[in-house]
């Protein structure tokens, strides 16, 4: 069930023959690069399942950061014509380079030679609409949540105003994605990839049955991502971008409230302008501002414990990586579904200020228990969410697909 440990199923000495409903050749789009950080890992080993098993058709991405599938399987955009509008502001730049990538996958499943297609939510609904004309079954993947989150009503979107807004206003206005895209790409996939349960429980409220969900969580490299030597003081680490979101504002909080005896503040992630007046109004001496990093585990592997008490994730890459480095953590239900509470480290809600800076205390205090939970959290992920298991659940959701398609 959604959001148990999922632990691989023992094997058997003369397991019988099952054969296996696969695709032969696979279409797969992506608004990010094939290799690399964050979603270009993600990318590349979803190629990887299907290149090893051997359908791998095509994947369109905006570029190729890697070497082991080879070239001619990877449609690269790096160079696109979209770049000539670079200069619009982010959101219409971005929703420009995902209807670009829209376009040209579109062109691709009209050929008729793919026999699944597997793309991105807000990437690919003129895709999907091809490919229901053409009979061809589909996966949308879910980074985070449903568009319209948790709530069972939402409110109508606005219509777009014209009185004295300028053509240029208006064309701009049109390369924005707007709420309509997502939900009408959720009702035409066959089936939606989601990352955790809390995800999950976001199309459930919006009345998704419950066989067009598949529990997907992502994966970590445990040979990458391992414990170090534990640090002599008491050592929190706070690994992501500093924004609001992931709940840096209520860390500094909690911290500065505490002020605990030999311990010390890491914070590991690109600092957006809107920490910054948190940090200069909960500052403390004992507080260090690591920034941006490209080796991650350099930094978790030297930590005492984790703490990300994020209020909205698909389910939080970080959290794989520091479980596999053996740090307990301080998180939320929202980060996804690595760590179960008082096993592998404590869940708070979202902006619970007293709750996270209870949690800091009582690992600061209890260091056998950082040392529990520290190994629970290893072998968490070591039995649970390597690669290996990312890819082993991917083929079983493109057979269900294939199944659910017959």
């Amino acid at each position: 069930m959604l959001g148990e440990t999922l632990n691989p199923p023992p094997v058997m000495i003369c397991p019988p023959p099952v054969a296996r409903t696969l695709p032969r050749r696979l279409l797969y789009s992506i608004f990010a690069r094939i290799g690399g950080p964050g979603l270009d890992t993600d990318a590349f080993e979803t190629l990887r399942a299907s290149y090893r098993g051997g359908f791998l058709g095509k994947a369109v991405a905006y570029d190729n950061r890697q070497q082991e599938i080879p070239a001619s399987f990877i449609c690269s955009l790096r160079w696109h014509p979209v770049r000539l509008i670079s200069f619009l502001d982010r959101p219409y730049y971005y929703g420009a380079k995902k209807k670009y990538l829209d376009w040209i996958v579109s062109r691709q499943l009209a050929t008729g030679r793919y026999d699944l297609f597997h793309s991105w939510s807000g990437d690919c609904l003129r895709s999907l609409q091809i490919a229901k004309q053409l009979h061809i079954p589909s996966i949308v993947e879910i980074p985070t949540w449903h568009r319209d989150g948790g709530k069972q009503k939402i409110h109508p979107e606005k219509p777009a105003t014209t009185g004295d807004v300028s053509r240029l206003e208006r064309w701009k206005n049109r390369l924005l994605l707007q709420r309509k895209r997502f939900v009408r790409e959720y009702e035409l996939a066959d089936l939606l990839l989601v990352l955790s349960d809390k995800a999950a429980h976001t199309f459930r409220v919006r009345g998704f049955p419950e066989e067009k969900l598949f529990y997907l969580p992502r994966g970590v490299d445990v040979e990458r991502f391992k414990p170090g030597t534990r640090p002599k003081k008491f050592r929190a680490v706070f690994a992501g971008a500093l924004i609001k979101r992931k709940g840096i504002q209520h860390v500094l909080e909690a911290w500065h409230r505490l002020n605990l005896s030999n311990a010390e503040l890491w914070l590991v992630g690109f600092v957006h302008e809107e920490a910054k007046p948190f940090l200069k109004e909960f500052w403390r001496d004992n507080i260090r501002v690591v920034g941006f990093v490209r080796d991650p585990e350099s930094y978790l592997s030297q930590g005492t414990i984790h703490v990300f008490p994020s209020h909205w994730e698909g389910s939080a890459k970080v959290t794989y990586e520091a479980a596999a480095c053996g740090l307990p953590q301080i998180t939320t239900h929202e980060a996804g579904d690595v760590v179960r509470d008082g096993i592998e480290g404590i869940i708070v809600k979202p902006g619970d200020v007293n709750a996270i800076a209870a949690a800091l205390e009582h690992f600061h205090r209890h260091p056998e228990i950082v040392k529990e939970m520290g190994s629970a959290a290893r072998s968490r992920v070591v039995e649970n969410f390597t690669w290996d298991h990312f890819r082993t659940r991917l083929l079983d959701a493109y057979e269900t697909a294939m199944r659910m398609a017959r």
